[in-house]
């Protein structure tokens, strides 16, 4: 079972990152940031810890933080693919509908030349989510794949 080791909101495009200890997903616009009033159906965007530091050392940055992929969730070895599409992932007692593959954009490789291209395969950039259980969430609730009755 993985663990939500992070969580992370900006309120603009290329604005400030800000970290939190615990915070609420809604139903409207995810954890109410750039991304969740953007678009209900990508409202978070979740990231493989795991998959993130296979990237940066394939590209030669191992030091840089996850926050920099700007992504709301970091979660501890959890993988995604095409056929995720439509699964639902259940942290704590919110339930997350994956929608999309979160594809790397260029501000990847302004960080570290190679890492918009080490991101790509495999859904290392992560995943678009919906919400479709609000509640809240905090650091090292459990992760885990939910599969409806």
């Amino acid at each position: 079972m993985a663990k939500l080791l992070g969580i992370a909101t900006h309120h603009k495009s290329n604005g400030a990152i800000e970290q939190h200890r615990q915070a609420k997903l809604h139903l409207e616009n995810g954890l109410n940031d750039y991304r969740g009033n953007k678009d209900i159906r990508t409202a978070v965007t979740i990231l493989s810890l795991k998959s993130w530091q296979i990237a940066c050392r394939e590209a030669h940055c191992p030091q840089l933080h996850w926050q920099e992929r700007r992504a709301n969730l970091l979660l501890d070895d959890f993988d995604f693919n095409q056929e995720d599409i439509g699964r639902q992932i259940a942290i704590g007692a919110t339930l997350l509908e994956v929608t999309a593959e979160t594809d790397p954009c260029g501000r990847m490789e302004q960080l570290c030349p190679g890492l918009k291209c080490a991101l790509t395969p495999n859904w290392r950039g992560g995943a678009r989510c919906r919400v479709i259980r609000a509640g809240h969430i905090q650091i090292g609730d459990t992760v885990q794949w939910f599969e409806p009755a």
